[in-house]
């Protein structure tokens, strides 16, 4: 686990990334195996280190987790579901 992880059993999912961060992902979805948001995240910029546009807009995203929305709680506190979806979310034009 990272060290961002809690304690738990890692899950199975799938993060999808829309405009900006599919661009710097190079990818529109990837699994995730990890137990919070924060976990899949630092997964992710792990992965994509290569691609120094990844981590600078990631940190400007937005997250919904199985269709509902981060907003600003902890991401190290946002469980994870198997089988379930994280959209990356960048900023939009117009707001």
């Amino acid at each position: 686990m990272g060290a961002t992880e809690t304690a738990g059993t890692p899950v199975v999912g799938t993060i999808r990334y829309w405009a900006a961060a599919k661009a710097a992902a190079g990818a529109a979805e990837e699994p995730y195996r990890a137990v919070t948001l924060a976990g899949a995240l630092d997964a992710a910029r792990e992965r994509h280190a290569a691609q120094a546009e990844f981590a600078r807009v990631l940190a400007d995203c937005s997250f919904l987790v199985d269709g509902e929305p981060v907003g600003m709680r902890d991401h190290a506190q946002v469980r994870l579901a198997a089988g379930g979806t994280v959209e990356v979310l960048p900023p939009f034009a117009g707001g």
